[in-house]
């Protein structure tokens, strides 16, 4: 299976990069690293996110304080939003 990045994923990346880069350069690129660890990972198991809370998306917990959120459309998985797991959740919802 094929995955994307989607621009918005790939700039929630580049900001978590550059957040904590700004004190530690090293753990950016092992978080980085793990990341793209985790988006190789989808590509041979699409499905080991749990269900979303966004209807038809899954959700993978690549490190205890980051989720990635992931649509899966024919043979390409899309990753939509790398968001910290304190960050609200969809947007809006309470």
């Amino acid at each position: 299976m094929r995955v994307i990045w989607t621009p918005q994923a790939e700039q929630d990346r580049a900001d978590i990069w550059d957040y904590i880069a700004a004190d530690n350069p090293v753990a950016a690129v092992q978080m980085d690293e793990l990341f793209g660890k985790a988006a190789a990972r989808l590509s041979e198991h699409p499905k080991m996110g749990k269900p979303g809370r966004v209807a038809g998306t899954r959700e993978l917990i690549p490190h205890e304080s980051y989720r990635m959120v992931y649509e899966i459309h024919g043979e390409t998985v899309w990753l939509l939003v790398l968001i910290h797991t304190a960050r609200q959740w969809p947007p809006g919802r309470r």
